[in-house]
C-alpha cells in the first residue's frame, strides 16, 4: 500500500494510503478513490450513493475550486496536483477549500511536491503529501516549522507578528 506524509499535532508521520485514482474512463474497483473534478462533476451523486469506499476528488491548477461548493458533503479528501514546483495555484486552491468554503476533510499535495514549500502549504491549509523528493515524516515536519513568525493571516489560525507584539 503506498504511503504518504500527514501532519499530525505540531509533526509529521507515516500514513498508508487506501485511495485509488481513476482516471474519467476507467470502471470503479470500489474502496477508496480518487476522480477527477470533471468525473466528479458529471457522476457525483452517483459516486457518493457508492455502498462502500469513501470519495476524494483530484484538482489540477487549472480547474477552478469554487466548482465544488454545495458539493463537498460526500468528499473527504481533495488532491491538489501541483505539476511543477513553482505553480502556485494549488496553494490559492486549498485557502479557498478551507477558508471560503469550509472544508474540513484531508487537503493532500501531489505531484511536484517539495519540502522547501511544506511551511507554506500547512499555512494554507494542508494536512497530507506525497514528496517527490523521497524525504521522509522528520524532515517535513522541521520544514513546516521553519519559520517562528508569520506576518499575515493565513488558514492555519497563527497569529501575525503584529498581533504577538501587541500581546494579542
Amino acid at each position: 500500500m503506498p504511503t504518504l506524509i500527514r501532519r499530525e499535532g505540531a509533526g509529521c508521520a507515516w500514513a498508508d494510503d487506501t485511495f485509488v485514482t481513476l482516471e474519467d474512463e476507467a470502471p470503479d474497483p470500489g474502496g477508496d478513490v480518487i476522480v477527477t473534478l470533471s468525473r466528479f462533476l458529471a457522476e457525483g451523486e452517483a459516486l457518493a450513493a457508492r455502498p462502500a469506499g469513501r470519495l476524494g476528488v483530484r484538482l489540477e491548477p487549472e480547474d477552478e475550486v469554487e466548482a465544488l461548493e454545495g458539493r463537498l458533503a460526500p468528499v473527504v479528501l481533495v488532491a491538489l496536483s501541483f505539476p511543477k514546483f513553482r505553480d502556485g495555484r494549488p496553494f490559492t486552491a486549498a485557502r479557498l477549500l478551507r477558508t471560503r468554503l469550509g472544508f474540513q476533510g484531508e487537503i493532500r499535495a501531489v505531484g511536484d511536491v517539495l519540502r522547501d514549500q511544506a511551511g507554506f502549504m500547512v499555512r494554507c491549509g494542508f494536512d497530507a503529501f506525497v514528496p517527490s523528493d523521497g524525504s521522509g515524516p522528520e524532515a517535513w515536519a522541521l520544514a513546516a516549522a521553519r519559520h517562528r513568525h508569520v506576518y499575515q493571516r493565513a488558514a492555519d489560525g497563527r497569529a501575525p507578528a503584529f498581533l504577538e507584539r501587541q500581546g494579542g
